[in-house]
């Protein structure tokens, strides 16, 4: 865990809720700015193909929602800043209008398979697609853009890998057509076996 998530998480309603349940609080005092990633999590992120973003609304409310693509579309720029194009949806704007005025936002990346989960705390900007097809050329690829309509930049402040327990496997086709593959190619074997044999 990186030092600056405790820090930021862990406000006075946490510790007085840990004392009540564990007697004690957890120590999170901390000097740094902000963490920067490191190599194991730019390898997960580049290998996701989807994860989830949460904002806060102007009257307080947490939004998450659901962002996807081809692995990799969640861009590494450095060490501290991450991008993504973000496409054409249902015209709500919820994510984009909640940025305008609070620009926190936590990312939640899954890896199913392996049961392993990042989070991620940062500050967002939106930039406007049409203003910016620079942008959309940089962080998206050539079969997307048409429907690319703005881009999230978002500066990493901390970040944190929890615990595998309770996470249940999950696969996605891709996943699972790979699994099987052997077993159909065995398959297809015995059944020309059996048809050479009759």
């Amino acid at each position: 865990m990186a030092d600056k998530f405790l820090e930021l998480m862990v406000t006075p309603s946490v510790t007085r809720v840990q004392e009540h349940y564990f007697g004690g609080m957890m120590d999170v005092r901390g000097e740094r700015p902000r963490d920067a990633l490191t190599d194991d999590e730019a390898q997960f992120i580049a290998a996701r193909d989807s994860f989830y973003v949460s904002t806060v609304s102007e009257t307080g409310w947490p939004y998450m929602q659901h962002r996807g693509g081809k692995p990799g579309f969640l861009h590494v720029v450095n060490p501290t800043t991450l991008a993504f194009a973000d496409y054409r949806g249902n015209r709500q704007m919820l994510s984009t209008g909640n940025v305008q005025v609070n620009d926190r936002v936590c990312l939640f990346l899954m890896d199913y398979p392996q049961r392993t989960r990042l989070k991620i705390l940062g500050h967002a900007r939106v930039e406007d697609a049409r203003q910016h097809p620079e942008l959309v050329a940089k962080f998206s690829t050539p079969d997307v853009q048409r429907i690319v309509e703005r881009v999230f930049i978002i500066e990493v402040v901390s970040f944190d890998w929890n615990c595998p327990k309770y996470i249940t496997p999950r696969y996605t086709a891709v996943e699972v057509d790979a699994a099987v593959a052997p077993l159909r190619q065995r398959i297809a074997e015995l059944e020309a076996e059996l048809i050479t044999k009759k």
